[in-house]
C-alpha cells in the first residue's frame, strides 16, 4: 500500500489495485483565511493526475479544510464513487449531490465494506453536535497485506473500534489547533498566551495518546495546521513560538512524540509517498531533505514568498465580499425564532444572553425568551463582533454551520462572562431544522442521563467515574491527573480533585473521591 499526502487531511491512498482520494483540499477555506501548510500548489503533473481520477472519493466531514467544494466541482469526475460515513443525517450526500456526484456507497458505522479485489474499507463516526451536527470520521483501509488509519481530526472515543480491524501499519492523525480559541478573545494578552500554551498540550496529549493505543508502524502528523497569508492573521502562524497561536507544526509534535519514546513519526509535505509491505516501511519526499526541511527550518520566508504568490488572489477574493444594507435583525429574527422554539432545554442550557455587533447593527439573542430582536442595553453574558460583510454573508448563504462558515475564520472578536458554554456554539452549529432538532434532543439526553455509580476507575490515588460528563469520553483511556486537576486529554477538560467541578464549564461535574487504602 502506498499513501501519498496531497496537504492538510489530503491522503491519495493507492493499493495493489484500487485509489482512494480522501479530503482534497485546495482552495483557501474559511472567507480566505486558512491556507495549506505547507503549500499544496506546486505539486507533480504525474501526482495531481491521479488525485483527479480516483478510484473512489471519501470526505470525512463537512468542514471546508476537509470538503473543497469548489476544488471537487471542477476537478473530479462526478461519476466516482464516494464512501459516505453513516451519519445521522444526510446533509454530507445532500451536499455533494448539489456539487454532481451520483454514486454513493452508503457505509455502515465500523463494519467493513468491500471495494472489491481484497480492499476493504470501515469507516467510523462521530455524532456529537460538538464534532459538527452533520459529524466526522475516520477511515480504516485494508488490501490484504497493509492497513492504514486516516484519523484526521476525527476525536473517536472508542480507541479499541478503531484497532478491531488489526495491527495498524500508517496511522494518520491531526495533532495541532482546529479551532479560534482563545486567539479571538477580549482578554489581557498574557492570559490568551497562557490559554493558548494549555490549548497546545491538550492537543499534544490526546494526539500522543492515540499513537500509544493504536500502535501503528509508521505515524504521520498531518491535519493541520494551517497558515495565514492575510496580514490580518498572520500571527496567528506559529513561527517563533512566541505567537498568540494554537497551531504548532510537525516539527514540534514529532519531537514531542521523541520525548515520549515514540521514534516513528515520518515528516511529510504534500507529495511525500509512504510506501509499506509487511516487512519494509519506505519513505520518498519527491525532493531534497533540505527542501522537504524549508518550510518548517525557513518558515518565515517560506511564508512570506506563499503570500506574495497569493496576494493578487487574497486582494480580490476579500473586493468581492459585498454588503448590501439588509436589515439584520429582521432576517435573523424571521430564521431563527422558529429554531429557538424547537429548542428549549438547550435555551436554558445557554444560560444568558447574546449579543451579536456589526458595523451599525446590534442584535440581542435572547435565549431565555426564544426572541432576537435590536439591542438595548440588556445584559448579556456572550458577545460576538463581526464585520458586516461576513455577517451578511452567512446571513444570505443562510449557512447552518457558523462554526465552519464563520467562526473558523478567526476573522471576528468575542467575549464573555464567565467559561466557555458548550451549548452556545451548538446553537450556532444547528441553524436548520435538522440540525436543531438533533441539538435539542442531544442536551435533552445529555442531561437527563447520568453514569452508573458503579462505572468507576482508579486515577492515581483518586476514584472516579469513568467517563467524562463533557462528552462521554472513556477516561480509562483519556484521564490523567495533572497538577490537582483530573483532565481530559480528549478534549482537554479539566476537574478540580477535591470538589470534582469542572474548570472549563459551569454545568458539568465529575464525581471523585480520594482512595481510603
Amino acid at each position: 500500500m502506498k499513501a501519498t499526502s496531497i496537504g492538510h487531511a489530503g491522503i491519495l491512498i493507492e493499493t495493489h489495485s484500487r485509489t482512494i482520494v480522501c479530503d482534497p483540499w485546495f482552495v483557501p477555506a474559511f472567507w480566505a483565511s486558512w491556507f495549506v501548510f505547507p503549500r499544496n500548489d506546486q505539486m507533480s503533473a504525474e501526482i495531481m493526475g491521479k488525485i483527479e481520477s480516483p478510484d473512489f472519493l471519501y470526505i470525512s466531514h463537512q468542514h471546508g479544510d476537509h470538503l473543497d467544494e469548489t476544488w471537487l466541482r471542477d476537478h473530479i469526475d462526478k461519476t466516482t464513487p464516494v464512501l459516505l460515513p453513516d451519519f445521522a443525517t444526510r446533509e454530507l450526500e445532500r451536499q455533494l449531490a448539489r456539487l454532481g456526484f451520483t454514486n454513493f456507497i452508503r457505509t455502515r458505522n465500523g463494519e467493513m465494506t468491500d471495494l472489491g479485489d481484497g480492499v476493504r474499507v470501515a469507516i467510523h463516526v462521530e455524532t456529537a453536535i460538538a464534532d459538527g451536527p452533520g459529524g466526522d470520521s475516520a477511515l480504516v483501509v485494508e488490501d490484504g497485506t497493509s492497513r492504514l488509519v486516516n484519523q484526521n481530526d476525527c476525536r473517536t472515543g472508542e480507541l479499541n473500534e478503531l484497532l478491531k480491524h488489526g495491527p495498524i501499519d500508517l496511522h494518520w492523525l491531526q495533532y495541532s489547533g482546529a479551532i479560534w480559541y482563545p486567539m479571538v478573545y477580549e482578554q489581557p494578552r498574557d492570559e490568551l498566551i497562557a490559554l493558548a500554551r494549555s490549548k497546545v498540550e491538550s492537543q499534544f496529549a490526546r494526539a500522543i495518546r492515540y499513537v500509544d493505543a493504536l500502535g501503528a508502524r509508521v505515524v504521520v502528523p498531518s491535519a493541520g495546521p494551517p497558515c495565514f497569508l492575510d496580514d490580518d492573521l498572520f500571527s496567528a502562524n506559529m513561527i517563533d513560538g512566541n505567537e498568540l497561536s494554537i497551531f504548532p507544526d510537525q516539527t514540534e509534535f514529532i519531537s514531542r512524540l521523541a520525548q515520549h519514546g515514540s521514534t516513528n513519526a515520518v515528516m511529510n509535505i504534500p507529495g511525500t509517498t509512504i510506501s509499506v509491505d509487511p516487512g519494509n516501511i519506505h519513505v520518498d519526499h519527491g525532493v531534497s531533505d533540505a527542501e522537504m526541511q524549508r518550510p518548517f527550518t525557513h518558515k518565515r520566508e517560506y511564508l512570506a514568498q506563499y503570500q506574495s504568490d497569493w496576494a493578487t488572489w487574497l486582494t480580490e477574493t476579500k473586493a468581492s465580499w459585498t454588503v448590501s444594507g439588509m436589515c439584520l435583525v429582521d432576517e435573523l429574527a424571521a430564521w431563527w425564532k422558529p429554531l429557538l422554539a424547537m429548542a428549549p432545554t438547550l435555551r436554558t442550557a445557554v444560560a444568558g444572553n447574546c449579543l451579536i455587533r456589526t458595523d451599525d447593527e446590534q442584535i440581542m439573542i435572547d435565549f431565555a425568551e426564544g426572541d432576537i430582536r435590536p439591542y438595548n442595553n440588556e445584559t448579556i453574558r456572550y458577545r460576538l463582533d463581526i464585520a458586516r460583510p461576513l455577517l451578511e454573508g452567512v446571513v444570505r448563504q443562510k449557512a447552518v454551520d457558523w462554526s465552519n462558515s464563520l467562526f473558523l475564520s478567526c476573522r471576528f472578536t468575542a467575549w464573555r462572562d464567565g467559561p466557555y458554554n458548550e451549548y452556545l456554539y451548538n446553537f450556532f452549529k444547528s441553524l436548520s431544522v435538522e440540525r436543531m432538532r438533533r441539538a435539542e434532543a442531544e442536551v435533552v439526553r445529555k442531561h437527563g442521563s447520568t453514569d452508573e455509580p458503579t462505572t468507576e476507575i482508579e486515577l492515581g490515588e483518586y476514584i472516579v467515574q469513568r467517563y467524562c460528563p463533557h462528552r462521554k469520553a472513556d477516561l480509562s483511556e483519556f484521564g490523567v491527573i495533572e497538577n490537582g486537576n483530573v483532565v481530559c486529554t480528549l478534549h482537554g477538560w479539566k476537574f478540580d480533585t477535591s470538589t470534582g467541578k469542572c474548570l472549563n464549564a459551569d454545568d458539568h461535574q465529575l464525581a471523585i473521591r480520594k482512595r481510603t487504602t
